[in-house]
């Protein structure tokens, strides 16, 4: 993967591992539905409880010594509140468009994710918040891109350039001929190749 190049061979490899080895694609479907329902209001369920859904099977191992528990979803409600208008803005924006003017924004927006979901859940929300233009990771990933993390509130530059390299290898895989979320077919192949080495 040099130069974090993905071609379209690689996520169609990576989408046929993927699909053969990992049950819980259902989940980031379900929560990914659930929360534009939430956003849209029309569902019973609010949104940090939609996040919830991906974050306690995607994200359990954060969980394992920290409880998702009552003051937990307060503490998500008042981060998407406190966050609305750049949530607002992101939810429209595609990676393939990132300028740079969006890094003081994406960075501040990161860091309030981190500090109260980690980095790996922060990625993981923001994402479902905007699936089109914030990429997922975890720690396997974000090694291979950027280096091993720091402790949560350091790590809004370490996403950015993770967006920036996304960023180009959505162009390059559009450019290719690639249809659907560019996001989603990278985060596939990242996790194929680099934290489960299927592929």
């Amino acid at each position: 993967m040099a130069n974090h190049t993905i071609s379209l061979t690689d996520v169609q490899n990576a989408r046929n591992e993927y699909e053969a080895n990992e049950p819980r694609d259902l989940f980031y479907k379900a929560a990914t539905e659930l929360v534009s329902l939430a956003l849209a209001g029309t569902t019973t369920l609010s949104i940090s409880e939609a996040i919830a859904v991906l974050l306690q099977t995607w994200n359990r191992e954060y969980y394992r010594f920290r409880k998702f528990n009552a003051q937990h979803f307060t503490d998500i409600d008042n981060l998407l509140s406190s966050q609305r208008a750049a949530l607002s803005t992101a939810r429209t924006n595609k990676i393939q468009s990132l300028n740079s003017s969006d890094k003081t924004t994406v960075i501040q927006t990161f860091r309030e994710f981190e500090l109260v979901l980690g980095p790996v859940g922060a990625a993981k929300s923001l994402h479902l918040l905007a699936p089109g233009y914030f990429p997922l990771w975890d720690r396997a990933i974000a090694e291979a891109y950027v280096g091993n993390l720091g402790k949560a509130g350091t790590n809004g530059p370490r996403f950015w350039q993770m967006m920036c390299y996304a960023s180009q290898q959505a162009q390059a895989l559009i450019a290719s001929g690639f249809t659907g979320n560019p996001l989603k077919a990278i985060d596939e192949f990242n996790y194929c190749h680099c934290s489960k080495r299927w592929i």
